[in-house]
């Protein structure tokens, strides 16, 4: 009986410990059901009001999309389309719809965009290079194109009328009921693309479209971009089984860009009116939108972009005037927040001009009523506009939280409607009397409700509770929840004293000093350091305290949602405050009793790798090992609409080129470096990556190198993202622990 008691004590001891051990892993970050619970995205309230859709991950495959709707009045969830019914087995998307995709972010399969009519009686989302149309209150969807070709960037007229879409490069419609096909274009091809988003517009500008239609179904307005001034790169993406040459247009900084016009086409007569965009050719069209039927506006941004100027352009004098100008002795960001108000009361616009983001009210002939949000802190967007109440996201009360308020146009009064503690994201009904709110934090994945204007919650839509049935709960024992909190420091060159926010992961049991990891980002336009969910990236984080790990990071000077002179530090000088200021971060971070400052390691992607590179070249003496995912090496070989609002034209600023470069400093490096990179990148193209290889060989400096075959910037792939987390993490664990 002894030797039986014994025995199942050992294989108690041993269930127990193979429990411990598998807590958490990399593999299951990546496994179904995803460890956030249920994913939603593309939170839309319909525009009547009656219902919310969304699209959701399937249990058995996270990244396979179906759309879903919630029924307000029955209280009832019901999925709308599962998109196995409509197609199956591989989607073949041209190589244009992934290029889209990729400077959209947009991951997954199936159903992965969805577009409501006006009036809510209809839906529209593409498939496979197709496209299906739902009727509501009629069964199943139909199928509006059938064809070999593959059309993008689909929409459903405002009226409800048409689709319109792009294929080979042209502009067609389709009316829905009689099925009427009409090519608003027709000489697209080549180097002439119309209604389409030329390559900085899309991956810099956040334009992703190159047409838009007026309210009432009357008119479209339309880009036509001729590539032909823009250099011919010739690049290889090399596969697994084959190396393709691709030419492709890349628009280096101080190199020519496209040549762009933008027209205006009468949907009954087919007549084109083309837009006087002024004398100079040299310029970007930033944003396109209808102020009524009958008034286009557009943002013209000068190559500089230190001047960005509203027009107007009436379709009936056939004029041009100036609604107003932003200037900047930096750069001036851009946005979507013009915003047109009803009875012909104007329109509001965002402007950084004091410092931070705020909001302003301009007649419709763009004379300035007046400034109505301010302070040291950022408006972040609109949200919807209701009679005389704004609703918006904003940082009043910290920068690490998004907060929905409702400001009161007439006397200023601006309440927060969403609970502290939680990262916001709302999404109002048209008429801004209801809204759906997706909220998270470091340590609670999505929740999804329903709540009136005021802040009132109605209804979860998905609670996504962490109870016995949620996929994390299995690991709620070994949770580590950050801490947040800031330190100050000082400018070297001014002796200005600086506050940086921070967010700190300690291991639970620590019984020696330990080895850290600083995850950074650094660049412009990006939080890191924020009270939110962090996806994969912040599971990864959470795999790597359990192993014992401290993580840390920083947002430096340069990074988003401190206002406009935090980010204007970088103005022309990439790579350095950012890399001091992660110095000051690592020395704060060595005060901690638990942290070992000699084994101190950073890891970052894109500009992180371009940063995990500076700090390793600039600052060696702070960093035992580093990873650098997909990083740039040398602004000149980047895109000119982002490297030249940053960094001025590298035809006159060389030697400030040279100085951002990471080529000057690669002597310094002392600690072990890996890089990383997608080999078939089209955004930071591999050769950043095989130009450092040869100059750190150059210089004898040992270095390990992980590429990705056929993989673009984001490199995407659940087992891909098995083997990268792996690879950084045995990285880490060799170099700083000696595993």
């Amino acid at each position: 009986m002894n030797r039986i008691i014994f025995t199942l004590s050992l294989i108690l001891v041993f269930i127990c410990k193979t429990h411990a051990t598998e807590s958490f892993s990399i593999e299951r970050i990546f496994q179904s059901p995803a460890l956030a619970g249920t994913t939603v995205r593309n939170i839309q309230v319909s525009p009547d009001g009656k219902r919310v859709t969304f699209l959701r991950g399937k249990a058995s495959d996270y990244e396979q999309f179906d759309l879903w709707e919630y029924h307000i009045a029955s209280d009832k969830t019901r999925l709308l389309f599962d998109s196995n019914d409509l197609h199956t087995g591989d989607e073949a998307l041209s190589d244009e719809e992934k290029a889209r995709r990729e400077r959209m972010r947009l991951s997954g399969s199936g159903i992965v965009q969805y577009s409501w009519s006006s009036a809510g009686d209809a839906l529209l989302f593409p498939l496979a290079g197709d496209v299906y149309y739902h009727k509501i209150g009629t069964v199943g969807a139909k199928r509006l194109l059938h064809t070999s070709e593959f059309e993008t960037d689909i929409k459903l007229s405002p009226k409800g009328q048409y689709i319109s879409y792009i294929r080979n490069q042209n502009l067609y419609i389709k009316n829905i009921e009689d099925g009427t096909e009409n090519a608003i274009t027709t000489q697209g091809g080549g180097n002439i693309k119309f209604g389409m988003a030329e390559f900085v517009a899309q991956e810099e500008m956040s334009r992703m479209t190159g047409y838009w239609w007026s309210s009432d179904d009357k008119h479209i307005a339309f880009t036509k971009v001729d590539e032909t001034p823009v250099m011919d790169i010739t690049r290889s993406e090399i596969y697994a089984d084959r190396i393709a040459t691709i030419k492709q247009k890349y628009p280096k900084a101080g190199s020519n860009n496209v040549l762009i016009n933008l027209a205006v086409a009468n949907i009954q007569t087919k007549e084109v009116e083309w837009v006087n965009l002024g004398e100079n050719k040299d310029i970007y069209l930033a944003r396109a939108s209808w102020m009524s039927p009958s008034k286009l506006t557009f943002q013209v941004q000068s190559r500089d972009q230190k001047h960005l100027t509203l027009n107007a352009y009436d379709l009936t004098n056939k004029k041009v005037s100036e609604l107003l100008t932003e200037n900047s002795n930096t750069w001036v960001n851009l946005h979507d927040d013009l915003k047109f108000l009803a009875n012909n009361e104007g329109f509001i616009w965002a402007s950084e001009r004091d410092g931070f983001k705020h909001l302003y009210w301009y007649s419709e002939e763009g004379r300035l009523k007046k400034q109505l949000t301010k302070g040291d802190w950022v408006v972040e967007q609109i949200n919807a506009i209701n009679n005389k109440s704004i609703f918006l996201q904003a940082r009043k009360d910290t920068p690490l939280e998004s907060h929905v308020y409702s400001l009161n146009i007439d006397n200023g009064e601006l309440q927060r409607i969403t609970e502290s503690g939680w990262y916001n994201s709302a999404t109002f009904s048209k008429d801004a009397s209801i809204f759906v709110n997706l909220r998270s934090n470091a340590n609670t994945p999505a929740q999804v409700s329903l709540h009136t204007n005021n802040g009132k919650r109605l209804t979860w839509l998905n609670e996504n509770k962490i109870d016995k049935a949620h996929p994390l709960y299995t690991y709620a024992d070994s949770w580590i929840k950050p801490s947040f909190g800031s330190f100050s420091t000082k400018d070297k060159k001014t002796d200005e004293e600086l506050t940086l926010y921070y967010r700190l992961y300690k291991p639970k049991n620590i019984d020696t000093k330990r080895p850290a990891i600083v995850y950074l980002y650094g660049g412009p336009g990006v939080q890191v350091v924020n009270n939110k969910w962090g996806g994969n990236r912040g599971l990864l984080m959470q795999y790597w305290v359990n192993k014992g790990y401290v993580v840390f990071s920083i947002d430096n000077r340069g990074s988003k949602q401190r206002g406009k002179a935090f980010e204007d530090a970088i103005y022309r000088s990439m790579g350095a405050v950012e890399v001091q200021d992660q110095v000051a971060g690592v020395e704060f971070l060595r005060t901690f009793d638990f942290v070992d400052p000699s084994r101190v390691g950073v890891y970052g992607h894109s500009y992180g790798g371009y940063m995990a590179l500076m700090t390793m070249f600039k600052a060696p003496e702070h960093f035992a090992a580093g990873v650098s995912g997909a990083p740039v090496s040398d602004w000149r070989l980047y895109d000119t609409h982002y490297t030249e609002r940053y960094m001025g034209d590298p035809r006159t600023m060389d030697s400030a080129y040279t100085a951002s470069s990471v080529f000057p400093y690669a002597k310094n490096l002392k600690g072990d470096l890996l890089i990383y990179h997608g080999m078939a990148d089209d955004n930071v193209l591999f050769t950043h990556s095989t130009m450092l290889y040869k100059h750190l060989q150059d210089l004898a400096l040992p270095f390990e190198v992980m590429d990705y075959p056929g993989k673009k910037h984001s490199i995407r792939g659940k087992n891909t993202g098995i083997h990268l987390y792996n690879t950084i993490t045995r990285f880490f664990d060799k170099h700083l622990i000696g595993q």
